[in-house]
């Protein structure tokens, strides 16, 4: 009866056992142990290009240090208007840059569109000195209500932000329920297509969603930003000096598929959950992408009757609260560790109300 957001989900067996076994023994400190040595290589693999990988603890400091290397503290940010980088990381993109400001964008079904980065580059002063310079721009992949960039998607927004100069980063906290979402029966696609392909210089790489114990990474396309990374990423205190457990995660992680297996449970759960709702009376569905968040408008008396019940979720934006009297909007969030069971609940659940 838990919907309110993946972060609650447990860890994934495999990567809990990762971690056991790299507790079995000593390993050396601060990154040099055999394990975080080898996630370059791993990773390098996985995305089809050379890469550096940097562990941090949290989707806000790989964001913040992402934009930091990206813009100089007079420089702007450029991003979609309900971003993390935007509206949830408590100042941090600003001041790990020193200042840079966040210019928010407007998206369209979830999405950035072209047209609107090309209207915000045209007034954003560049070259005035009394503007701050845009010097990136950040999309997430999937977006904040669930939305998928496609690989052509991501290339014609990158493609717009480097004709003026603009490095690119891919806020990729659901990253592998975007990437499993864009494989289907019918197409294939790569984690390279979405990114360094696609014109991504850096990648908030997720994994604490999605089946880690506390895992998040800084992927480096443009491995010449590795120097300066490595400074940045000490002094934001995200040397762990036992560093292999959180690199274990990430290992563990993308072995075998495992991340796209945990993802794909999750999409098709949320998929399940959009189908049965989405056929009652009475329910709307608001947004949904494919991936495991899903927007739903509900009566506020049905909402309400269902936390009666022990059903947890998000009334969405979070601010406005359920009311009796009006419709109101709930976010559902499905996760790797779910049940079928815990979906039909939930849609059974609704189906009663509505009568």
């Amino acid at each position: 009866m838990e919907f309110r957001s993946d972060n609650v989900a447990g860890v994934a067996e495999e990567i809990m056992a990762a971690i056991a076994a790299a507790n079995m023994d000593t390993a050396s400190a601060y990154g040099d142990d055999e394990i975080t040595q080898a996630l370059d290589l791993a990773y390098s693999n996985l995305f089809e290009t050379s890469v550096r990988v940097f562990p941090v603890l949290t989707g806000t400091v790989a964001n913040a240090l992402s934009a930091s290397l990206l813009s100089p503290p007079w420089g702007a940010v450029l991003a979609e208007a309900e971003s993390h980088i935007y509206q949830d990381e408590c100042g941090a993109p600003e001041f790990f840059t020193g200042g840079a400001k966040i210019i928010p964008l407007l998206s369209r079904g979830g999405k950035i569109p072209p047209q609107e980065l090309r209207h915000r580059l045209a007034i954003g002063g560049q070259g005035f000195v009394h503007a701050s310079q845009p010097s990136a721009f950040s999309l997430t992949q999937s977006s904040e209500s669930g939305a998928v960039y496609t690989p052509e998607e991501v290339a014609e927004l990158a493609a717009i932000a480097k004709e003026s100069g603009l490095g690119v980063h891919m806020d990729g906290a659901r990253f592998a329920n975007a990437l499993a979402a864009l494989n289907t029966e019918n197409q294939s696609t790569s984690p390279a297509d979405i990114t360094w392909r696609a014109g991504v210089d850096v990648l908030s790489f997720g994994a604490t969603k999605n089946g880690a114990l506390g895992a998040e990474a800084v992927i480096l396309f443009r491995t010449d930003l590795a120097e300066e990374m490595s400074f940045r990423h000490k002094r934001a205190g995200q040397l762990a000096s036992k560093m292999r457990y959180i690199s274990t995660q990430l290992a563990a992680y993308i072995e075998d598929g495992l991340w796209l297996r945990l993802a794909d449970h999750a999409n098709r759960l949320c998929g399940a959950l959009a189908q049965g709702l989405g056929a009652i009376s009475g329910v709307v569905i608001n947004s949904y992408g494919g991936t495991n968040e899903l927007f739903v408008e509900l009566p506020g008396e049905m909402v309400i009757a269902l936390r009666q019940e022990g059903f947890k979720f998000y009334d969405w934006p979070e601010t406005i609260p359920a009311v009796a009297g009006r419709r109101c909007t709930i976010r559902l969030v499905t996760r790797h560790d779910m049940t079928k069971s815990e979906v039909e609940g939930l849609i059974t659940a609704v189906k009663r109300l509505a009568v």
